[in-house]
């Protein structure tokens, strides 16, 4: 069917179209808040009716204990936070290095690529936890004079950057490799070097194309930083730990729980738009 007349006419019908959507869109949203809603509802009856919901709650819900743990555990949670900034650093810089030395095609560089292969493997396949025990007590426990004693959180910062380096290794190199070979080779026949292409070319659109398993990465990491509390450290759930020895009660475990909860729900929504942001860039042919 052919849609005859003016732009008015054209206008009038773009402009139904439009309503249309807006409409179906909306009957969408509430289907969806009203069903959410009912099976909360029913979630949450069930959860109360249970017989053992009254003792639950008093040993994992209660608000004074909450009140009375609240300031120790938000204390705990800025040593988290600064572990977390110095990690993130240092994976994102010994990660990018140790893909960078991965991509090498030389053969001088075979030797270097099995040894970052072989770091990858072992990190990529050790538990996180091992990895903090075999740092964490493994090098104080080398007596090596000149270290002195390393406190806690460092020990747990370097453990943190071994492991989750081994992933954001894979990452970066994934994104290496999918440029494609033409803009390496347009970068040296402008009379670029090796690091030049890399820097200039390579990089910004490899960084592009990881963006968003990076972001994932770094809520995984923002979540294992309280891991370090296995080592000594009075973090957010050391600090939880001890309180919940004062009060004979779970509540504070479940406060430092909110905690991370509450600091990572603006990253994965950030991550979401981020990620959804780029995939309609991309669709519509354009630039990030």
């Amino acid at each position: 069917m052919t849609i005859t007349g003016g732009p008015a006419q054209l206008s009038e019908v773009e402009q139904g179209r439009r309503a249309f959507r807006h409409q179906r869109k909306q009957r969408s949203t509430l289907v969806s808040m009203a069903s959410t809603l009912a099976f909360a509802a029913v979630v949450w009856f069930a959860l109360v009716k249970s017989p053992g919901w009254p003792r639950v709650h008093q040993s994992f819900f209660d608000a004074a204990t909450a009140r009375a743990a609240l300031p120790q555990v938000v204390d705990g949670l800025w040593l988290n936070l600064r572990v977390l900034a110095y990690s993130s650093i240092g994976v994102l810089v010994v990660g990018l290095t140790l893909a960078l030395l991965r991509t090498l095609r030389a053969p001088i560089f075979t030797p270097v690529r099995l040894l970052v292969r072989a770091y990858v493997d072992v990190f990529r396949g050790m538990p996180l936890i091992i990895v903090l025990y075999l740092v964490g007590f493994g090098i104080p426990g080398l007596r090596i004079a000149f270290l002195g004693r390393v406190p806690a959180e460092v020990l747990g910062t370097v453990a943190l950057i071994l492991t989750y380096s081994a992933y954001v290794a894979e990452v970066f190199r994934a994104g290496i490799e999918a440029v494609h070979p033409s803009q390496r080779l347009a970068a040296r026949s402008l009379g670029l070097t090796y690091a030049q292409s890399m820097r200039l070319v390579v990089l910004p659109q490899a960084f592009r194309k990881v963006a968003p398993p990076l972001m994932n990465d770094f809520v995984s990491l923002q979540k294992d930083v309280g891991l370090i509390s296995v080592l000594g450290a009075v973090d957010a759930v050391r600090s939880a730990q001890i309180e919940v020895s004062h009060f004979a009660n779970f509540t504070p475990y479940v406060l430092a729980g909110l905690c991370f909860v509450l600091l990572a729900v603006p990253t994965v929504r950030l991550a979401d738009w981020f990620t959804a942001r780029l995939a309609k860039r991309e669709q519509a042919g354009g630039v990030l």
